[in-house]
């Protein structure tokens, strides 16, 4: 079954508790507000006894004095009722948007440290869903949840009492009509709840669809695909639209039967009371008190049932919230080593890797670059060169082997201070929307003004940001849209460059520029390799013949190794793919 579409039980303990840990920060706010609606139930009894009273005694009696008192006593308790109401509406939303603000900061938090994995297996849209819109239900739990349920439960139990001690007799004609009450209401929380289930998968899949979809906007106009998108999306859309309108539907159904129902019980109330009044068997106080308890007593059973769907969809938004919550899928960062420098010296010993059961991407994989030295990795698409620097930076967790910087295992170093001495340049460079500044430094502290511009002028891209509207303050709008492929290329280099990394690592950093770009940045590669530990990967065979070493990679495994010129005297894959670059350069 769809996680999106699970329906919960309404009373899942297990979860109610783990719910329970949010709010302990704020269990005084919350016990006051369960006693407050426990005091408002036990108030609902007594207007309309105070009402019976008055009638029977104080205007029977002609009492004015006597009657003034009593409607005095009336509206202090209408007051205290209403300061009730407020105090327990704001006290249940002030808690709700507390709770929920804390539980979207460890949900973000746990997203922040989850390994690329598994965002490879998780759209992205069920993680919107998850931050957003489950959160979202959660809140609700607090305002239509549990305090409210048993408010209300409390509340029919008093009520029945009390008719009952009143007048067993109109009692059981008053509740007459409960049973056909609770079975339409039971048909309605039914019914409901699959329309919300519907509902919620109808909202998961819209949220996946456009998430998606803006993202690649470029390829649906590129392709003219803009109408069959456009259809896609209509037909998602619809679905949503028909979930809502059978709830809506539903809604519409229920609560006229359950104004009906309550009506005809107060009939049957004014009948059966009016013929015992003639009979002088019962005083028309106690009739009007019974009139105004039914209205009491169905109001919370029409609530009942919307409350239940309200808890049970908040329990499934917890447990799928507990669910992310509670996953192992992070890189874990048991490593306390935290190098005062690192020399900069990579080893990878017998690495096996996959990253899915076992459909090896490396095999075997066995190489050392000394401290200072560049090694650069070729081969064919998928050959399993990038994978080799994602287990570096352990983006990734290797199968088998060791994979050790300056002699100490990966795993040995806090996590942090690994990636801080790596500097990355991929090729699909992403951006924020948000300044180039804070692009650079991603809100780094420790990164000053002049460190930024330091590393911009060494990548020669300070001149060009600083003819930029704003310079350094340019907004670059979602994933750098305002700037060209070259220009996000060069600002991720100095991202990268900013950090004074000891170890190097380019994946096709110079494969979306152009020629005289490409040339710019070649040159600040060569200032900034000097001293320290470089491994690039290229398709572009030009830019990597100085490596001290070049690895050819085939279907993970290494098939080749060697200098520029050895690997040529070789007659082997590097040199039928320079053969063949070169061709096509010709």
């Amino acid at each position: 079954m769809n996680d999106e579409s699970k329906s919960g039980k309404i009373f899942d303990f297990a979860t109610l508790r783990r719910l329970y840990t949010f709010i302990r920060p704020y269990q005084g706010r919350f016990y006051l507000l369960v006693f407050l609606i426990l005091l408002a139930a036990l108030l609902a009894p007594v207007t309309p006894l105070l009402i019976r009273y008055t009638i029977d005694n104080e205007i029977a009696g002609g009492d004015y004095r006597g009657l003034t008192l009593m409607l005095s006593a009336m509206v202090s308790v209408l007051v205290i009722q209403a300061i009730m109401q407020f105090s327990t509406t704001y006290l249940s939303g002030w808690l709700g948007q507390h709770v929920i603000r804390d539980i979207r900061v460890q949900l973000y938090q746990k997203i922040l440290h989850l390994r690329l994995k598994f965002f490879d297996n998780t759209p992205i849209g069920r993680l919107v869903t998850r931050t957003i819109s489950d959160v979202e239900t959660l809140a609700d739990v607090f305002t239509e949840g549990m305090a409210a349920i048993a408010g209300d439960i409390l509340q029919l139990v008093l009520i029945i009492g009390v008719m009952f001690y009143t007048d067993w007799r109109l009692a059981a004609i008053s509740l007459s009509m409960v049973p056909f009450m609770l079975l339409s209401t039971y048909v309605f929380k039914e019914k409901i709840k699959d329309s919300f289930n519907e509902v919620r998968t109808a909202v998961a899949n819209l949220n996946a669809f456009v998430q998606e979809h803006i993202t690649g906007m470029n390829i649906v106009q590129i392709f003219g695909s803009e109408k069959i998108e456009a259809d896609k999306f209509r037909a998602i859309n619809d679905e949503h639209r028909k979930a809502n309108i059978r709830s809506i539907w539903y809604y519409s159904i229920y609560f006229p039967v359950a104004d009906i129902l309550a009506a005809a019980g107060t009939g049957l109330v004014v009948w059966y009371g009016a013929r015992e009044i003639l009979n002088s068997n019962v005083t028309f106080g106690t009739v009007t008190a019974f009139v105004m308890f039914i209205g009491l007593f169905f109001r919370p059973i029409r609530m009942l049932a919307d409350r239940f769907n309200t808890l049970q969809m908040g329990i499934v938004s917890t447990d799928r919230i507990l669910k992310l919550l509670d996953s192992d899928d992070y890189t874990q960062n048991n490593g306390a080593f935290v190098p005062a420098k690192l020399r900069g010296q990579v080893e990878f010993d017998k690495v096996w890797f996959a990253y899915n059961d076992e459909n090896w991407v490396l095999r075997d994989i066995s190489f050392n670059v000394p401290e200072g030295q560049t090694v650069a990795f070729v081969g064919a698409t998928g050959a399993g060169k990038s994978s080799i620097i994602n287990l570096l930076s352990r983006f990734y967790d290797i199968n088998r082997g060791h994979i050790r910087i300056d002699g100490r295992d990966l795993h040995e170093y806090e996590l942090g201070a690994l990636r801080q001495n790596i500097g990355v340049v991929l090729q699909d460079v992403f951006l924020f929307s948000d300044t180039i500044e804070n692009n650079i430094t991603l809100g780094d502290p420790t990164i000053n003004r002049e460190k930024m511009i330091e590393a911009a002028k060494l990548v020669g891209v300070h001149d060009f940001i600083e003819r930029l509207p704003g310079g350094y303050a340019y907004n670059v709008q979602e994933r750098g849209a305002t700037l060209s492929v070259g220009q996000r290329q060069l600002i991720s280099f100095v991202r990268a460059m900013v950090q004074n990394p000891r170890i190097i690592v380019l994946d096709e950093a110079t494969s979306s520029v152009d020629t005289e770009t490409e040339e710019l940045i070649q040159a600040a590669i060569e200032k900034l390799m000097k001293g320290r530990t470089a491994i690039v990967i290229a398709h572009r065979l030009s830019t990597i013949q100085k490596a001290d070493n070049i690895i050819v990679v085939d279907k993970g495994q290494l098939v080749e190794q060697g200098t520029h010129e050895e690997l040529l005297q070789q007659e082997g894959a590097y040199a039928n793919l320079y053969r063949m670059q070169y061709k096509e350069m010709a």
